[in-house]
């Protein structure tokens, strides 16, 4: 592979705003998949990622079209996404699930639950190199570049109306997107540098605290607490977690959680005792993502009910670690059900793809 810009790159990354940003801004969907740099010299096809390790090995059919779609010589920063079973939203849980190590199953999950590629950027074309270059050059030279390719391989929509944009906020959350990137049009390619800008859903839940994990520094502070929302049958749900915590308070919470310690005899998740704490309620099987890390817990009476921001649901969890608002000593358990949650209005994904 001989190209002007060569592998490993890392992505440009976004920095989280409250507000639309003014002036000379392109804004577009931000998806919700793998974010990853293409690279693609004739026959030879790397598949980059957030971490710059390949994944080229994880999705064969994506290397297809892209030999299909992409430029002979090009590299394209974009998303790889997955459209769930029911065809008009984005499924993350199932694409993560496209991250395996044995063969057989990586082929059979090509076959079944295909991703699609969406591209938003261009790095380098034929023996161009792109990344200095303005993002207005860059755009409409990918747009250019991608006029014959065809589904799975997609552009992005971009606008310059703020008031479009904010409409494709309210709308897209239905089709499982995860809000809306604005980037400066004279802006330049700059790998790992956070030059654009992002605006996410943000909301808030009550959740009960049914269990912490220790924080690596030490056995008296708290690395984050586990939450729980009752489900339509009464329930108890693992929901996610809460973590960003100082030091400080790390210890402070560990002295406050101990009149809660319980047993597993005595807690919803009764089942983790099994493991003695060594399986995580969000998956009994581990996670291939954080191989090695100790994802053991300590139950707690779930008794305090504390209120968390978020952006949105992935299922029936947070997509996203929650951030810690404040405690509900005025809010029972019980009343921490997911009928509070506010359900985005379902939006065609098909209309999002173009």
């Amino acid at each position: 592979m001989q190209l002007p810009v060569m592998p490993p790159v890392s992505p440009m990354l976004a920095k989280a705003v409250k507000q639309f940003p003014a002036g000379d801004v392109s804004f577009e969907p931000k998806w919700d998949g793998f974010r990853s740099i293409i690279f693609r010299d004739g026959d030879e096809v790397e598949i980059g990622s957030r971490n710059e390790k390949p994944m080229t090995r994880y999705f064969p059919e994506l290397v297809e079209a892209i030999k299909a779609n992409l430029p002979e010589r090009c590299v394209i920063d974009g998303e790889i996404i997955l459209v769930g079973p029911s065809g008009d939203r984005l499924d993350f849980e199932m694409l993560q699930q496209r991250i395996h190590p044995a063969a057989s199953r990586v082929k059979m999950l090509s076959e079944t639950t295909p991703v699609r590629f969406v591209a938003f950027d261009l790095l380098a074309l034929g023996d161009i190199d792109y990344t200095q270059r303005p993002l207005a050059e860059r755009r409409a030279a990918l747009e250019e570049a991608l006029k014959p390719a065809k589904a799975p391989i997609h552009l992005t929509r971009t606008t310059t109306d703020p008031d479009t944009a904010k409409e494709w906020f309210h709308q897209f959350e239905g089709a499982g997107l995860d809000g809306v990137i604005a980037k400066p049009l004279d802006g330049l390619y700059e790998p790992d540098k956070r030059t654009m800008f992002k605006i996410k859903h943000e909301r808030t839940a009550d959740c009960v605290v049914a269990g912490y994990r220790l924080h690596k520094s030490g056995p008296n502070r708290i690395g984050s607490l586990l939450l729980g929302l009752f489900n339509s049958d009464g329930v108890l749900a693992s929901v996610g977690v809460i973590g960003a915590f100082p030091m400080a308070r790390r210890e402070e919470l560990f002295e406050e959680m101990q009149e809660l310690v319980t047993d597993f005899d005595n807690h919803p998740w009764a089942w983790a005792k099994q493991e003695e704490g060594n399986r995580t309620p969000r998956n009994a099987e581990g996670s291939r993502w954080q191989a090695g890390k100790d994802l053991s817990f300590v139950p707690l009476r779930p008794e305090r009910v504390v209120e968390v921001r978020y952006d949105h649901m992935e299922g029936v969890r947070f997509r996203h670690t929650a951030q810690f608002v404040r405690w509900r000593e005025d809010r029972t358990p019980e009343s921490c059900t997911y009928e509070q949650l506010e359900e985005p209005v379902k939006f065609d994904l098909g209309e999002v793809l173009g």
